[in-house]
C-alpha cells in the first residue's frame, strides 16, 4: 500500500498544499515549527479520521477558517483509491472515490499507516490508557470485526456504569437488567481479550529481532496484562473468570459506580531481560523498544492484509543516535513507502538518499529538492 498524492486545504498551517509521495523513502526536511509534522498528521487523519498527536488542540482547522480538507490518492496492487475527508468544528465528512461512507467503521483500513513520534515514549511511561489506545487503534485497521465489537463493548459499559447507579440509588430497581447487560458485555469482552492477545502474540514473533537490529542487544517481549485472571484464553474460561469476578465485585461497582474489571482496564508491559523498562529502562532502551515494536507491527499488516501499511515517522533522527538511524535506514530502505520528518540530513549515509524524495520544509511551504 502506498499514498502517492496528498492534498490539504486550511489543513493546521497550510492554505493549500499539493504533493506528490515516492513509492520509497520520502524525507520532509525543515527547522522546528515549519509544518513537517502537520503533514504526517494530515496522512495519519486521512487514514485513522483523527490525529496522532497528543496534548495538540484538536482542531485542525486553520486559523479563522471554518472548515478544512484532506484528501489523498492510494495505491494497493493495482488499485487506485481516492479519499477525502472534510473537516468542519464539530463535524467531518468521508468519501472514498467520492462516495459518501457514513460509518467510521467501513472507511477505517482504506489507507494503513503506523505512526512513531516523539510522543510515543508515552507508551512505556504513560498511563495504561495510552497502551490500550495504540491496541485499539492497531487493531481497528486489521480487523472490522474487533472494530465493530470493541465499539459495542464501549456502548454497553457506558450502558452498565449508568444502570450501576441507579441501582445505587434506588434499590427497588431491577437488577435482572443488570445480568442481562453483564452477560452481553462478557461476549463482547471475550472476543476483545483473544484478539489482543493474538496481537501481542505476534508482536513478540519479530520485536527482540529489531530490537537487536537497532540497539545491539537482545531480551526484549511485550507482556500483556489483563486486570484479573483467566486459566486460559479460551472462551470459556474468559466468561468463568469474567462472571466470577463481576460477582465478587457487586457491591463495590454499586459504590464507585463503574465496572471495575474487563477489557477496559487492560495494560501490557515492555520487558527487557526480566526488567520493566517502563521503571528501570534508559530512555534509549524505552524509544527503541517502542520502535522495535512499530516496525513489528509491519508484518502483522502483511499477514492479516496481504500488503505493507504507510510508515510515518515524525523527527526519529533526533530520537536516536547516529548509529541507530542508518540501522533503521538499512531495516526499512526500499521494502516499505516511508514519511520522514528531519531537521537534517547530516551524518546519514547518502546510499539511503539516492533515490529517497527529499522535500524542503519552511514557513508552509513544500519544496521537492
Amino acid at each position: 500500500m502506498k499514498i502517492t498524492k496528498l492534498n490539504l486545504v486550511n489543513f493546521r498551517n497550510y492554505s493549500s498544499l499539493a504533493i506528490k509521495l515516492g513509492e520509497g523513502m520520502n524525507i520532509f526536511v525543515g527547522d522546528n515549527a515549519q509544518g513537517k509534522t502537520n503533514i504526517l498528521e494530515a496522512i495519519t487523519f486521512l487514514a485513522l479520521t483523527k490525529s496522532h498527536r497528543l496534548g495538540v488542540h484538536p482542531n485542525v482547522i486553520m486559523f479563522n477558517k471554518n472548515k478544512a480538507k484532506i484528501k489523498g490518492v492510494v495505491k494497493k496492487d493495482k488499485i487506485i483509491s481516492k479519499l477525502e475527508i472534510n473537516i468542519q468544528e464539530n463535524d467531518k465528512s468521508l468519501f472514498v472515490n467520492q462516495t459518501e461512507i457514513k460509518k467510521v467503521a467501513d472507511y477505517i483500513s482504506n489507507l494503513n499507516v503506523i505512526v512513531f513520534s516523539p510522543d510515543d515514549l508515552e507508551i512505556v511511561k504513560g498511563s495504561p490508557s495510552v497502551r490500550r489506545n495504540l491496541l485499539n487503534i492497531q487493531l481497528s485497521q486489521i480487523s472490522k470485526i474487533y472494530l465493530n465489537v470493541y465499539n459495542e463493548y464501549n456502548k454497553l459499559l457506558r450502558t452498565r456504569n449508568e444502570y450501576l447507579k441507579v441501582l445505587f440509588q434506588n434499590s427497588i430497581a431491577d437488577s435482572n437488567y443488570l445480568d442481562i447487560i453483564t452477560d452481553k458485555l462478557i461476549e463482547k469482552a471475550v472476543i476483545i481479550y483473544q484478539k489482543r492477545k493474538e496481537y501481542i502474540d505476534l508482536i513478540n514473533k519479530n520485536i527482540n529481532i529489531y530490537y537487536k537490529n537497532i540497539n545491539n542487544e537482545e531480551g526484549i517481549f511485550v507482556r500483556y496484562e489483563p486486570n484479573i485472571e483467566f486459566k486460559s484464553y479460551e472462551s470459556e474460561d474468559i466468561r468463568k473468570a469474567l462472571k466470577h469476578y463481576y460477582k465478587k465485585n457487586y457491591k463495590k461497582e454499586l459504590n464507585y459506580g463503574m465496572t471495575l474489571v474487563g477489557p477496559h482496564r487492560d495494560d501490557f508491559s515492555f520487558i527487557l531481560n526480566d526488567i520493566d523498562l517502563k521503571f528501570f529502562g534508559s530512555q534509549g532502551q524505552q524509544k527503541t523498544a517502542v520502535l522495535a515494536f512499530k516496525l513489528s507491527e509491519i508484518s502483522i499488516f502483511e499477514e492479516y492484509l496481504g500488503t505493507k501499511p504507510v510508515l510515518l515517522l515524525d523527527d526519529i533522527f533526533s530520537e536516536l543516535d547516529l548509529k541507530k538511524r542508518n540501522r533503521l535506514l538499512k531495516l526499512i530502505h526500499d521494502s516499505i513507502q516511508s514519511i520522514i520528518t528531519t531537521t537534517d540530513l547530516k551524518n546519514i549515509n547518502k546510499k539511503y538518499l539516492v533515490d529517497a524524495y527529499i522535500y524542503s520544509v519552511k514557513n508552509g511551504n513544500v519544496e521537492r529538492k
